[in-house]
């Protein structure tokens, strides 16, 4: 069955984690309430441990099997924050928290996970160790470096790890992979030039940091068109600027930000020489300085092929070979499960959510029907990956 009848039964009571869970979003590192939520579910379920504080504010729970012969641990990851949007929908669950709310479903992710480990300790038909992982700022945080750096696959003894995350558009009950980059790595960057102010009647006496930024924006939308091979993918947008204040002043100096994406290391560092480069290079030829500096990023999520041949597999006996792609496109969006799977074997899967409003968006709500389908394919990959000896 394409959900596992015991899940079927308390669908109601995910639902309502998942509405608790949204109701109260938070940010980042500050989920002390979303993780005392997660920690004492888990504690009411018979957990074998339940630890906090990793990465911060990131959970762990162990589920140890009934067969007592192997010392295998398989890692399924959860992320529990929320995002600074204001939600707009009436929902009778909606946040209570003005300009916070969960626009990305790990909300619902959250719930899918302790939907598969209500039902693992249940059953505990496995042999080995489900490692239940919840962690905090996905959202441009780190968090999944931070549990990583902060001891996780090791101390739990975890070999191969797996995440999933929603996906509007796709039907509910259906699941997408491809080994190989999945999702983007994405690197922040800030561009200064730095003119000469002056009086903007009297442009001859300045450097004018604006007709410079003009330039400079312009011309790095051509490393994409005309540096990269048409087959690779990347995109280099500039998304903010600052510069004077008065309709009548040059301003001495221009602040630009933007985003960078690419599929591989060997694109990433080959875009980020040519935006040094070109910022360098039009600057002075203007009589301008410029500068770039590099803020927080995250690597490509990248899929270990043999892992991702079992996961599709298990999505395939779940819900049919018709309702899994495996050769799904990849996303230009990042995400730091790549943190995790640059340690440990692994794969991260989309599941379907449905028609609804696009990730990110002030009406996105998570799609409950879809959380049966995530927590069984949880609680089949354990079952399927520590497999108990008769």
């Amino acid at each position: 069955m394409p959900v596992l009848e015991r899940i079927r039964h308390f669908a109601d009571t995910m639902t309502a984690w998942r509405h608790d869970l949204h109701a109260h979003p938070e940010l980042l590192y500050d989920v002390d309430r979303t993780a005392g939520f997660v920690a004492e579910t888990l504690r009411s379920f018979g957990c074998d441990e339940v630890v906090t504080g990793i990465g911060r504010t990131g959970v762990v729970g162990v589920i140890r099997g009934r067969g007592r012969t192997s010392n295998r641990a398989i890692g399924l990851r959860a992320d529990m924050d929320a995002l600074p949007i204001q939600e707009v929908r009436d929902l009778p669950y909606r946040s209570t928290v003005p300009g916070k709310m969960h626009a990305c479903g790990h909300d619902g992710h959250t719930a899918m996970l302790l939907g598969a480990a209500k039902y693992l300790a249940e059953t505990r038909d496995f042999d080995g160790a489900a490692v239940l992982i919840f962690q905090p700022a996905e959202e441009g945080g780190g968090g999944g470096e931070a549990m990583v750096e902060d001891g996780l696959m090791e101390r739990f003894g975890v070999e191969s790890v797996y995440g999933m995350h929603n996906i509007p558009g796709m039907a509910v009950g259906t699941f997408a992979v491809r080994p190989g980059p999945i999702m983007a790595s994405t690197d922040r960057f800030t561009v200064t030039i730095e003119g000469r102010g002056g009086h903007a009647a009297l442009p001859q006496n300045a450097v004018d940091s604006v007709l410079v930024s003009s330039h400079v924006i312009i011309a790095l939308q051509s490393i994409v068109a005309r540096n990269l091979d048409p087959v690779q993918s990347a995109v280099v947008s500039v998304c903010a600027l600052e510069a004077g204040e008065a309709f009548n002043v040059l301003p001495q100096t221009v602040t630009m930000r933007g985003t960078m994406r690419t599929l591989s290391q060997a694109v990433r560092s080959q875009i980020k020489a040519r935006i040094e480069a070109l910022v360098a290079e039009i600057a002075g030829g203007f009589g301008a300085q410029g500068r770039v500096e590099y803020g927080a990023s995250y690597p490509v999520t990248e899929n270990h092929p043999a892992e991702t041949d079992f996961m599709a597999g298990v999505a395939e006996a779940l819900v049919g070979g018709e309702n899994v792609d495996r050769a799904v496109a990849p996303m230009m969006t990042a995400e730091d499960f790549s943190y995790m799977l640059g340690r440990r074997p692994g794969a991260y899967m989309f599941i379907g959510n449905g028609d609804s409003a696009s990730l990110h968006h002030p009406h996105y709500d998570f799609n409950d029907a879809a959380a049966p389908y995530g927590a069984s394919l949880w609680a089949r990959l354990i079952e399927t990956g520590l497999p108990r000896r008769a």
